[in-house]
């Protein structure tokens, strides 16, 4: 698979929508992970991401213009012991209660679908970090409808064992702007990814829509102490 430019992949794309990329850095040390998020409408631009426990989780800028919380509202990062899980919903907290219960990640996203929001359908992403002394490895879910179809679900996970230095994986909800929008599609991008998580941030947040874009998250993990920096950018505060 090509290797692709990160910043080339945001800067084409004026709308991704919710996008996840998880890998490792160049030289080896740090576990990565980021979420965005991107809106459209007044309601989903009124949002920001605040730190909760070893999380995040969103919450309105202007409490007094939010209008329907259902589906923005939510905790996007969660650490469950040596697991992190990052998703574009409440399915977060889906796969932390089901991988508490012993299910794997997959099996604990079972129950759940798409999100109700015809005629977009908006494809729920998911992943799942899994650090041990020495050992790494992460996969990626994404649950769509069936071709905009939503009598039927799609379910897709990638799983990746030992990830390679310098390398990462880009998940995204949309093809690209459109209505309505459509859902992403193949695999999940192979990209590159950067030593130093300012550099990364700055590298990420530069290259989003700057009308479309909302908030942005990093974290990175140190593979030898578990240690993580995490950093937070939002539109609304930047």
């Amino acid at each position: 698979m090509e290797k692709r430019d990160i910043a080339a992949e945001l800067n084409s794309n004026a709308y991704p929508g919710r996008g996840i990329i998880i890998g490792k850095s160049e030289d080896g040390k740090y576990a990565v992970t980021a979420y965005f998020i991107m809106g459209r409408s007044e309601n989903s631009r009124n949002r920001i991401f605040v730190e909760e426990g070893e999380g995040i989780r969103t919450q309105a800028f202007d409490p007094s213009k939010l209008t329907d919380p259902s589906l923005i509202i939510y905790a996007p990062v969660r650490v469950l012991g040596n697991k992190t899980i990052v998703t574009n919903g409440d399915q977060t907290d889906t796969i932390y209660e089901g991988m508490d219960c012993q299910l794997t990640f997959e099996q604990s996203l079972r129950c759940r679908e798409f999100e109700p929001d015809g005629p977009n359908y908006t494809p729920r992403i998911s992943g799942i970090m899994h650090i041990e002394k020495d050992k790494y490895n992460y996969a990626m879910s994404i649950l769509k409808s069936n071709n905009g179809n939503p009598d039927a679900c799609n379910r897709y996970t990638f799983a990746y064992e030992n990830p390679v230095a310098g390398e990462g994986h880009f998940i995204h909800t949309y093809q690209c702007d459109g209505n309505p929008l459509p859902s992403f599609e193949g695999e999940p991008k192979l990209i590159g990814i950067q030593n130093d998580i300012d550099d990364f941030t700055k590298l990420l947040w530069d290259n989003l829509n700057e009308d479309n874009k909302v908030s942005l998250f990093v974290r990175f993990i140190n593979l030898e102490t578990l240690k993580y920096e995490t950093r937070i950018v939002n539109k609304h505060q930047a």
